[in-house]
């Protein structure tokens, strides 16, 4: 029991570290604008999208330590030898996705640290660290499928793992404006106020995405019938996994519709330290329960949907 929960809290932390490296970088190409790229507040989120993928290499390399550990049936990890990894790595599908996972992160760092188009430098870092968040999908249920099926399955879990972590990812480059210790300065809230405020059409995607493909996650993994949903530990984790989920939507509109467009009404009357820390307090609260829905994810992906 102790290790099924060691694997959860490391696939929690797989998920967030790799969702929040993609999702800023992302927030770097749809919400920043050219000359924004180059500031201060562009350069934080680099850093932050580099540390994220050194993690995420350390964190890799951990689970497939843990990974190698449970399927050779070792008693210590000191029992495990080069030949059980090499055989991991390069004959499973699990194996070369990790490769993969890890070559991408590699990348990222390298993007993160050589100068070059600070624009181009963030489609590239989003395309490398995309390409790393999912090589998750070969860690879940998205894997057990054969076939068509199989493709559809790992497609649908790709796009929500994508939506996820642009979502994950905007809270956070949300709240390192609203924490910058250069926010009281009207260019940094400006930025902050514009980019909350036009963050209504990507969120709106975000959400199509995400109910889209998990929809059809629980149609192949559970199968059309509703009874899991209350028959099993899976369906009510799952269930609640959505009551979370509509708790951040509750808090994203109370963003969108109440606390933007106070915050962008302050830039003319300049009460703008009390417009951030309102702003500023929703974020934290939508941020951890997006913590608590990525944890419901990662102990769904070590249960069985039938409830055996």
């Amino acid at each position: 029991m102790a290790e099924d929960w060691f694997t959860i809290v490391l696939r929690l932390a797989l998920y967030l570290d790799m969702a929040a490296a993609f999702g800023v970088a992302m927030f770097g190409v749809y919400a920043l604008g050219h000359d924004e790229r180059s500031l201060a507040i562009a350069r934080r989120y680099r850093v932050c999208i580099g540390v994220f993928a050194a993690i995420g290499i350390g964190l890799s390399v951990i689970g497939m330590t843990v990974l190698a550990k449970a399927m050779s049936g070792a008693q210590t990890y000191a029992e495990l030898s080069t030949h059980i990894f090499e055989m991991l790595i390069t004959g499973t599908h699990m194996g070369l996705a990790w490769c993969i996972r890890i070559l991408a992160l590699a990348l990222c760092i390298l993007i993160a640290l050589v100068k070059f188009n600070p624009t181009f430098r963030f489609v590239a870092m989003s395309a490398s660290s995309g390409v790393a968040l999912a090589t998750l999908a070969w860690a879940g249920h998205g894997a057990m499928d054969d076939g068509m099926r199989g493709y559809v399955h790992l497609a649908s879990d790709i796009f929500h793992l994508w939506a996820a972590g642009a979502w994950v990812g905007a809270l956070l480059a949300f709240l390192i404006l609203a924490t910058s210790r250069a926010n009281a300065t009207q260019d940094t809230v400006a930025i902050l106020s514009r980019t909350s405020n036009g963050f209504a059409h990507i969120g709106t995607l975000i959400v199509f995405v995400l109910a889209a493909s998990g929809v059809v996650n629980y149609v192949l993994i559970a199968g059309p019938s509703l009874d899991p949903l209350v028959s099993t530990l899976y369906g009510q984790l799952l269930l609640g996994k959505l009551v979370l989920v509509l708790g951040m939507l509750a808090l994203a509109a109370a963003n969108r519709f109440r606390l933007s467009p106070s915050l962008e009404a302050s830039l003319g009357s300049g009460n703008r330290a009390q417009a951030v820390a309102k702003l500023r307090q929703s974020l934290f609260m939508e941020t951890t329960l997006a913590v608590l829905v990525l944890a419901s994810v990662a102990w769904l992906g070590i249960l069985s949907p039938k409830g055996i």
